[in-house]
């Protein structure tokens, strides 16, 4: 009910609408609509009331609640279910636990804190409270266990089309999960199975979106930024989230559709290294050479000095 009264609102920006046709279209007395204009108060959204006007919505809070988040999407995307923590070990962890239970497709794990955020090869996301966006998202595609790497690079994809969208602005893609402007993380993304050897049973897509911090501790400084230091506002987490999981799901859609060929123009299309002189550090290896792209199956190319193309499957990435 919350998240369709907070649908309503937003619809008539700037306008009133009468407890009457709110209680109309809600198919509920107006004492009903007042109680969840009071709730929705309290959780600091700003609801103005006047006599024989209505109700009018002027501010809202930047929670990632599930009803703010609902009303925003109006059903246009895969999501079919959220749960939403105030503070968590990690998304990811509690993704795994869902999905082993049968949780469905599309079901969304948020958090306001994560005390142990899961990053790529066992390192640590730092997610401190209410100023990023920290989630994990159950996906059961029926594709081989060998293209589950294809989702993290169609994620990327997502997220900058997202942050363009909601923000203005034009972050980079480093292979295989990273988004920078300027050379700075902004945001990580983490991808994990639960499968067998020729099925895949789920994929956990895990994201780590640097929002609004306005200065990290060290020694993450010098390697970290955020939405909020590189546009210069304060941005909605709700807006920014709701935007990339719009983009994910046409990719998400396309991608099952037509395969990773279809998202891969679109990866490259916003590639940091795209062109450039990289060392990729596998875990056999060190090599150098010309970033020429990545091929159909989203395995990064590198052509060395000799002229010699290597496919890279795994590594660490420095341009």
């Amino acid at each position: 009910m919350k998240s369709s009264l907070l649908q309503m609102l937003r619809t008539k920006e700037n306008e009133f609408i009468s407890g009457e046709k709110l209680s109309e279209k809600l198919g509920c007395s107006r004492t009903a609509v007042w109680k969840h204009i009071d709730a929705l108060r309290k959780e600091g959204y700003n609801v103005e009331a006047a006599p024989k006007k209505g109700y009018r919505l002027s501010d809202e809070p930047d929670t990632l609640s599930k009803h703010q988040l609902e009303s925003r999407l109006k059903d246009e995307t895969f999501i079919t279910a959220v749960h939403h923590y105030p503070s968590i070990h990690s998304t990811q962890e509690t993704a795994h636990q869902l999905a082993s239970e049968n949780a469905p497709e599309g079901t969304l794990i948020l958090a306001d804190e994560q005390t142990k955020g899961k990053g790529r090869l066992g390192r640590q996301w730092h997610s401190p409270r209410e100023t990023g966006i920290w989630m994990s998202l159950i996906l059961r595609p029926d594709i081989e266990v060998k293209r589950a790497p294809q989702l993290t690079l169609l994620t990327a994809v997502a997220v900058v089309r997202g942050i363009k969208n909601a923000v203005g602005i034009d972050p980079e893609i480093k292979w295989p999960n990273d988004v920078l402007f300027e050379g700075k993380k902004v945001a990580g993304i983490l991808t994990e199975m639960q499968a067998e050897p020729d099925k895949v049973h789920a994929i956990i897509v895990g994201l780590g979106l640097n929002v609004n911090q306005s200065q990290f501790p060290a020694p993450l400084d010098t390697i970290a930024t955020s939405l909020r230091i590189e546009s210069g506002k304060s941005v909605n987490r709700t807006d920014v989230l709701s935007s990339i999981l719009i983009e994910w799901d046409w990719l998400y859609r396309t991608f099952l559709k037509e395969g990773f060929a279809a998202v891969k123009p679109l990866w490259e299309a916003h590639a940091l290294t795209m062109g450039k002189r990289i060392t990729a550090r596998t875990p056999k290896e060190t090599l150098t050479g010309i970033a020429t792209g990545i091929d159909d199956s989203g395995v990064l190319l590198l052509r060395q000095d000799d002229g010699t193309l290597r496919h890279i499957y795994s590594a660490d990435i420095e341009c």
